[in-house]
């Protein structure tokens, strides 16, 4: 049986609109609620809450006929409790006379807390609980307190150690736990810089490994090519032959001194990759790369960041290398353009026009692109062209 519009006399509402009315009071509920949940409101609430407990505190043991002064007195020790936080000494120091000759009792204890919980083993902490303890153990007027037996002193100076000294261990507890709070923080900011150290140690381990790895393996092997190329040098006669291997030993050598620097960065340890080839090499990159080029440069700024710059010569250049090994004879086609404060690289090349050597690979150098980028903050992009070819785009920010 729907109970959907269900009429009673007297009440008519849907199960859906009664939903909805809980959904109301809910919601105000719960905003009535997240207004407490503000640090200010929250603070002003306490406030009040503790304001009036030192109110009630002396209305209700007040007597009929209270003298005048006492209930001022008093009323001063209440207002005393607003200011505690501030000042919580003077604000102990105001109380003391409404809990001494009138009955701010609950007024001292507050804010001796306070002070013990600010000032913790500070000399005011014990000046305010000698004050609290002297209120609690001498009566007013002084001929009532002298009429006392000995039994109701020794009571009185009980309860007064109770006074005074519940609020000082409740404050030097709160203190001590921030305290801990503190240390502890402390400990696990101490416990990441350690967990940094370590990590850059490794690193720096690491990075040596691969200086003595690079400078035993892949330098020797350049230093080798070099000297072959150097002897070449020296044999040939033909033009062709001659300029093949002048073009080999300036090409093993450059690379040789860029391969010194890395190394030299490596050991180091240092965060700079030291000094890098920009943008403005290019053309000499275009030219000792054996591959046809068509270079668009459009709106490029005066001045790159240096990571920029050398993050887009090294995109041309391990471009051009996978033309050079991967579409022998292909023309390729560079467009680089600055806009919307990033600079965009997009190189293109064409089906390869012939047969060539298959030469090693593994994809780490768009991988290693890809990388770069990422570190950059931009965008790294390949796909293969309608013929055959290959595009690769890249994006690297400017605002660095």
């Amino acid at each position: 049986m729907s109970t959907e519009g269900l009429s009673i006399p007297g009440i008519s509402m849907s199960s859906s609109a009664a939903g909805a009315a809980r959904r109301a009071r809910r919601a105000s509920l719960t905003g009535a609620f997240a207004v407490f949940r503000k640090p200010l409101v929250a603070t002003i609430a306490i406030e009040a809450v503790v304001v009036l407990l030192a109110v009630l505190d002396v209305w209700l043991v007040v007597p009929p006929k209270a003298q005048p002064y006492s209930l001022y007195l008093s009323a001063a020790a209440c207002l005393a409790v607003v200011v505690r936080r501030r000042f919580p000494f003077l604000a102990v120091l105001a109380a003391a006379p409404g809990f001494f000759a009138g009955w701010a009792q609950l007024a001292s204890m507050l804010n001796l807390g306070m002070l013990a919980t600010r000032r913790q083993s500070h000399w005011q902490t014990w000046v305010g609980a000698g004050l609290v303890f002297t209120c609690r153990f001498v009566r007013w007027p002084l001929s009532e307190f002298a009429d006392l037996s000995w039994r109701e002193h020794v009571l009185d100076g009980i309860y007064g150690v109770l006074v005074a000294g519940m609020p000082i261990a409740i404050g030097l507890l709160i203190g001590a736990r921030a305290e801990i709070s503190a240390k502890l923080a402390e400990l696990a900011k101490s416990r990441d810089r350690e967990r940094r150290f370590h990590a850059d140690a490794v690193r720096a381990e690491e990075r040596a490994r691969l200086a003595r790895e690079m400078h035993d393996v892949v330098s020797h092997q350049i230093t080798l090519i070099a000297m072959q190329a150097g002897a070449l040098q020296a044999q040939a006669k033909d033009g062709a032959a001659l300029e093949t291997a002048q073009v080999i030993r300036k090409l093993s050598t450059r690379t040789l001194e860029e391969l010194r620097s890395l190394v030299s960065v490596l050991r180091s340890g240092s965060g700079d990759d030291g000094p890098r080839p920009g943008i403005g090499e290019l053309d000499h990159l275009i030219r000792t790369s054996d591959v046809p080029v068509q270079l668009t440069v459009e709106q490029l700024p005066d001045s790159l960041p240096s990571q920029v710059s050398a993050a887009a010569y090294r995109t041309v250049q391990e471009c051009l290398t996978n033309v050079h090994k991967h579409a022998p004879g292909a023309t390729a086609t560079i467009r680089i353009h600055a806009a919307s404060g990033a600079l965009d690289i997009e190189v293109e090349n064409a089906r390869a026009c012939r047969a060539g050597e298959a030469f090693p690979s593994g994809g780490h150098g768009l991988t290693g692109l890809a990388e770069r980028a990422r570190l950059l903050g931009g965008s790294f992009e390949t796909s293969d062209t309608e013929d055959g070819g290959f595009r690769v785009r890249a994006r690297y920010p400017l605002d660095r």
